[in-house]
């Protein structure tokens, strides 16, 4: 039953630029981010994430966690938009939709997730995009896991990191 949070950030730790993630992302990142969402069943975001990124058309049920109801994605008919926080949201959404969720939210969802121990896999892209906003200290983020392997493909290092 794997929860997978995926997870991309420029080299100095920016989760954004131009308040989205496509600004520290690289094409090697997306590849491997949109590999990674065929297999999934359902995705998990957050209400930021919702508004900011492209989610108007997914391959497979989102489900947005969300306290304010403004539903930006009201067009996606696979779109849930629930009120309650990520550990009840990821439960729910594993009963309804299946095991494989990927969670491709900000990071304090994330985080969350990792402290409740709700996540098999972190799938962390790191580009060399530099200048962006939201800085996470992504070392700190992988030493919360006692498996960590890396790849690099065309500038982008790849940390696989599970416990």
């Amino acid at each position: 039953m794997p929860v997978i949070a995926s997870l991309v950030v420029g080299s100095d730790g920016s989760t954004s630029k131009a308040g989205r993630s496509a600004g520290v992302s690289s094409a090697a990142d997306r590849r491997a981010f949109l590999a990674r969402r065929r297999n999934a069943d359902a995705l998990l975001i957050g209400g930021n994430t919702a508004r900011n990124e492209p989610y108007q058309k997914t391959p497979v049920p989102v489900v947005i966690v969300s306290k304010s109801m403004l539903n930006p994605l009201s067009n996606n008919r696979l779109a849930h938009w629930w009120n309650c926080d990520p550990v009840e949201a990821l439960s729910r959404a594993q009963r309804l939709f299946g095991e494989t969720i990927v969670v491709e939210s900000g990071i304090s969802i994330i985080e969350e997730l990792i402290t409740a121990k709700k996540i098999d896999r972190l799938e962390l892209s790191v580009t060399s995009v530099t200048g962006g906003e939201d800085q996470v200290d992504y070392q700190k983020l992988l030493k919360k896991f006692t498996n960590v392997t890396q790849r690099v493909e065309d500038e982008t290092t790849f940390y696989t990191a599970s416990n």
